[in-house]
């Protein structure tokens, strides 16, 4: 399982981060939450990101798609804002192509919310920070009164 290097916001510490884990990465340093980002495949998908123990923020990008480079930044924000409650997960749909296609992805960048697999929101195209923030907390907290979490 692939491992990357974050440096932490709070204290400017570098800490292991895995891609996939059972908890969400706190700093060895501060103990301050982590932004999780981590990039997923076809062949450790499901580890990565169904498995998580916080929403999923999937990007499904292409290397090649100026949208999907633009939106980038903003969704590393928001991993960074909301760490400890989201993770980022970015798959490139041209070497995924089995999960690509499991999500009917027909446009990129096509971003979707899952917790534990399940999909709460889907949204194809780029979009500003404030209007992807707006767009998260929306189906949070939809699924939250779903639930009866709220």
């Amino acid at each position: 399982m692939e491992t990357d290097i974050v440096t932490c916001p709070h204290c400017g510490k570098r800490n292991r981060v895995p891609a996939a884990a059972t908890g969400t990465p706190r700093c060895a340093n501060c103990h301050q939450w982590l932004p999780w980002i981590a990039a997923a495949g076809d062949t450790d998908f499901t580890e990565v990101a169904e498995k998580a123990s916080v929403p999923v923020l999937v990007d499904l990008w292409a290397t090649w798609c100026g949208p999907c480079r633009m939106v980038s930044p903003a969704l590393e924000q928001l991993a960074t804002e909301r760490a400890g409650q989201l993770k980022l997960v970015k798959v490139d749909v041209d070497k995924a192509p089995a999960t690509s296609q499991r999500f009917t992805v027909q446009a990129v960048p096509t971003l979707l919310l899952l917790e534990h697999g399940r999909i709460l929101a889907r949204q194809s195209g780029a979009a500003p920070v404030a209007a992807l923030r707006n767009w998260l907390d929306n189906a949070l907290s939809a699924d939250s009164a779903k639930e009866g979490r709220s």
